[in-house]
This record gives C-alpha cells, sequence and structure tokens, in this order.
C-alpha cells in the first residue's frame, strides 16, 4: 500500500549526507560531497555542522568527516547479536508457551555459549541466565554452535580439552564428541540428553547466516524423563521460528 503519509523533504536530504559521509569514511569534503549529491554547498555544511552537534559525526581534519560518538553507540544497541536477540525473544516465548519448558538463544565466543535470550513460565527453575556462559560440549545449543565451525575451528576445540564429566551422559571423549558434532551436522539439530544436568533435556537448532555460517542457536529445554525422546513438532516448530529468524534479520531464508 501507497505510504500516505507526507515526508520531510529537509530529513531525507540530511540522511543522504550522513549516509554520503559514512560511505566516503572520511576522505572527502563536506563540499566535494554535496557536489556529489547535487546539494547546495552551504546546506550541506549546515547539515553537517548539525550532525557534528548531536554527536552522529565528528571532523576528522580538512574539511572530512568520519563516524561521531553518538552514532557509535546507537550502532553498538544494534549490532547482530543483539538484533537477532530481540527479534527471535517473542517468538521463543510463543514457543515456550505452547510447548512447555525453556526457550533460549546462544552464540558462540571464547569456546563458551553465551546466552542471549531466556524465556518461558519455567525459566526461573533453569540454571542459565541472559549473558551468562557455559561450556557447549554438553549442550543442544553449543553442540550446534560447535558442529558448524570452521573445520579447523572445531577441531581446535576438541584438541583443548578436557572435557569434564557433569552427568553420567556428559561426551566426555573428543573422538565421540567429533562423530557427535558431525552427527548433528547432518541432521540439522542437536539433543542434550541429561548432560549438562541429569533431568534436563534440550531440543536445538541452528540460525544460519546467508553466507552458511551459524551465528546462533536456538533451544527449547524441559525436564523430566518424558522430554527425552525427540518430539518432531517440536523440531519443527523450532525451525519454523530459526526460518523466521533469518528471514527478518538477514533479509531471506537460508532454507
Amino acid at each position: 500500500m501507497k505510504n500516505t503519509i507526507p515526508l520531510i523533504s529537509a530529513t531525507q536530504r540530511t540522511l543522504a549526507m550522513l549516509e554520503a559521509v559514512l560511505a566516503d569514511r572520511g576522505a572527502s569534503s563536506v563540499s566535494a560531497l554535496a557536489r556529489g549529491l547535487g546539494l547546495p554547498v552551504a546546506t550541506a555544511h549546515r547539515q553537517v555542522a548539525t550532525l557534528v552537534a548531536e554527536g552522529y559525526l565528528a571532523p576528522a581534519g580538512h574539511g572530512r568527516h568520519i563516524a561521531g560518538p553518538r552514532l557509535r553507540a546507537l550502532l553498538g544497541l544494534v549490532g547482530d547479536v543483539q538484533v537477532m536477540a530481540n527479534v527471535a525473544a517473542p517468538m521463543l516465548h510463543r514457543l515456550a508457551t505452547r510447548f512447555g519448558g525453556v526457550a533460549q538463544m546462544g552464540t558462540f565466543e571464547n569456546d563458551m555459549v553465551t546466552y542471549r535470550v531466556k524465556t518461558g513460565e519455567a525459566a526461573g527453575n533453569l540454571f542459565t541466565r541472559v549473558d551468562m556462559q557455559l561450556e557447549a560440549y554438553c549442550s543442544g545449543m553449543g553442540k550446534v554452535l560447535l558442529a558448524y565451525l570452521p573445520e579447523e575451528d572445531r577441531a581446535a576445540y576438541l584438541a583443548g580439552g578436557p572435557f569434564v564429566a557433569l552427568t553420567p551422559t556428559t561426551i566426555t571423549d573428543p573422538a565421540v564428541l567429533a562423530e557427535e558434532l558431525a552427527e548433528v551436522a547432518r541432521q540439522g539439530h542437536a539433543q542434550d540428553r541429561g548432560e549438562s544436568a541429569s533431568d534436563l533435556f534440550c531440543l536445538s537448532v541452528p540460525v544460519r547466516h546467508p553466507d552458511g555460517s551459524v551465528p546462533a542457536a536456538i533451544s527449547l529445554s524441559r525436564l523430566g524423563e518424558e522430554a527425552r525422546a525427540l518430539d518432531p513438532r517440536l523440531l519443527a516448530a523450532l525451525q519454523e521460528v530459526a526460518r523466521a529468524v533469518e528471514q527478518t534479520c538477514f533479509g531471506a531464508s537460508t532454507g
């Protein structure tokens, strides 16, 4: 449907100048950028002066400018990880409500899983928390993130043990873990079968980037033996959420 709200042309021109300065990476003067955009030079200087005063640009000498402190701070709020977390959170909450248990999203940093989202009515009963880091080898999300690492990175991780047994079912043998990760990559999902806590069972799937990498994983964790068996309905629902996050964050489903 066509937008019927009148647009502010002065704002459009200022945003065009901001984009031009950032794309130029401080190489050209305001006057040169103005000529490239077809703007009056005096207008362009007023635009840039305003953006500098508000912290969106900063002088770089000889009439050139770069991103300012306010803009850099804002960019930190919309990094890929935070965007994925914001997008995934309501979807994961609906998933947790539908199936019960705790839905989470995690990323891989410094050989650990960083928990980015945790939601569900039972969230308070699970030991994880947002921004916590936990070992990757013994969780569903960790296995997914490890399985899709570049081969050299995965080999380095497997060589970096020891892998401590947290429960009787924790995989501690690097060779067995390597086989498990290969299977995860083949089947496209991972399970935690009471490996991080004896009564905790988890199913996890990757969130894929169009370039083939896996920047995040999502999961649903449930307590009790009845959650041990793979639930095809839950797997399909998790995969649907992952595809929706990919579509929203990266602009296209990765299939």
